[in-house]
């Protein structure tokens, strides 16, 4: 891509916002960078782009110079503004992030998406290709953006994508694509569930029938999103190509088997996560003694069904990163313990929480509800449980540990983003585990 003298505009300076703006500057772009923040708000990260000869527009997009651009990079947690919108109509492109990356990466690219599970799986991917011998970026949507790694000599980039950051990636394309799943989420965002799919199903349309699209077995929305693009179709799953049979996942296009044994990871979702992994590592070019080290050594991410502490016999997780309904009820019926209290609420998406109390009235003792969303999780729940409320995470911990019995657990899966109460999913786990720690330290000299 020929960037050299033609004006960018870049939205939003986050992470990926700074990482697109640096691309663009190294390439010898007119780079505007804007944000609705600060100069004392922003990250230092971001006032620095100046050295780079960007200029920078804060405190709103009122006074960006639209007329000198004739691209624009929005970070996807951007919405859309009347500005942009106006830029677009004039015929002039606007991309995101992994878009832009993607014009510079010459390795192939595998994508992982879906509501639920695409951290992990994405993670997990990229271990097996390590284990394979193989140069692997892993980011995206996970933490590192592609743009900052394009110059590297890599074997391949593994990238999760979200359903914001898939909404503009028009030449996007890909070697490998998973779509795990789509449950309701981000209808904050969306004007309906389809609307919500079809940009989670966006990747699939570059691809040819030299890629694969890595798709659940029997699931009709994944399949038809998949078959949008020209990719041969890999299903994973019950029933699929990469099933779990009895003691034994296997990869029945390969003839390979791995034992389910092996696992570090607990819960059925994670047996689901692991044979998708193994179906896009294969496809990668990861041998099956490479996953099957992986399988036997990955032990999944911070914040994600993360054991805590144990306090008079319960013991505490933290799934700080299940930030919709899906994912908070799949932890739930995850748990080895056989029953559990809940610790949910936060920025209320405005799905439905009817998945939630179904596995609430099979696996709950008990539900703690905070921030924005505590009353609608408590009107879905009423009747099916206990519930209480609670105003900061210490009270709730505290509250979740007087509701449970021995054996039980506690778990912080909060069906919800974090932005009502905390500064995002990592800060929200960081206060639950300190409170936990706080009643294990007391606990611990009670005993004495």
């Amino acid at each position: 891509m020929e960037l050299k003298g033609r004006g960018v505009v870049v939205i939003g300076l986050g992470r990926s916002g700074v990482a697109a703006a640096m691309l663009c500057a190294r390439n010898g772009a007119r780079v505007i960078a804007s944000d609705t923040r600060d100069r004392t708000s922003l990250g230092a990260a971001a006032v620095q782009l100046e050295q780079a000869g960007a200029s920078l527009f804060l405190g709103g997009h009122d006074a960006v110079p639209w007329n000198d651009a004739d691209l624009a990079v929005v970070s996807p947690g951007v919405p859309a503004f009347p500005a942009l919108a106006a830029f677009e109509r004039s015929g002039r492109e606007v991309i995101g992030e992994l878009e832009l990356a993607s014009r510079f990466i010459h390795a192939p690219i595998a994508l992982i998406g879906g509501t639920n599970g695409k951290s992990t799986v994405t993670t997990w991917i990229a271990d097996m290709l390590s284990h394979a011998g193989l140069r692997v970026f892993a980011g995206g949507n996970l933490g590192d953006p592609p743009a900052e790694s394009v110059e590297r000599e890599l074997d391949v980039f593994v990238l999760e994508i979200s359903s914001f950051q898939a909404e503009r990636v028009p030449t996007l394309h890909a070697r490998a694509s998973a779509l795990l799943n789509v449950t309701d989420d981000h209808l904050d965002r969306y004007a309906s569930f389809d609307d919500y799919a079809h940009a989670k199903g966006n990747p699939f349309a570059n691809m040819t029938a030299d890629d694969v699209a890595v798709i659940p077995a029997g699931d009709a929305v994944c399949l038809r999103e998949a078959s949008r693009g020209g990719a041969r179709k890999a299903f994973f799953g019950a029933g699929g190509d990469v099933t779990v049979d009895g003691a034994w996942i296997l990869d029945t296009v390969r003839g390979d088997r791995y034992d389910l044994s092996s696992l570090r990871l607990p819960g059925l979702h994670n047996q689901s996560n692991a044979c998708a992994a193994i179906a896009m590592a294969a496809e990668l070019g990861a041998s099956r003694d490479a996953i099957a080290a992986s399988l036997a050594s990955f032990r999944g991410l911070a914040h994600r069904m993360a054991f805590v502490g144990e306090v008079r016999g319960v013991r505490f997780y933290d799934d700080s990163k299940g930030t919709n309904v899906g994912a908070s009820a799949a932890a739930l019926r995850g748990l080895s313990e056989p029953k559990a209290v809940l610790i949910a609420g936060g920025r209320d998406k405005l799905g439905s929480y009817d998945a939630l109390v179904d596995a609430l009235r099979e696996r709950g003792r008990a539900l703690v509800v905070i921030g924005e969303a505590a009353e609608r999780i408590a009107g879905a729940a009423q009747g099916v449980l206990p519930i209480v409320r609670a105003a900061t995470m210490q009270e709730a911990v505290r509250k979740s540990l007087d509701l449970a019995l021995g054996g039980d657990a506690v778990l912080l899966s909060p069906a919800c983003s974090s932005y009502d109460m905390f500064r995002d999913y990592h800060h929200r786990a960081e206060v639950f585990c300190q409170a936990v720690g706080e009643l294990v330290s007391e606990a611990a000299e009670g005993a004495r």
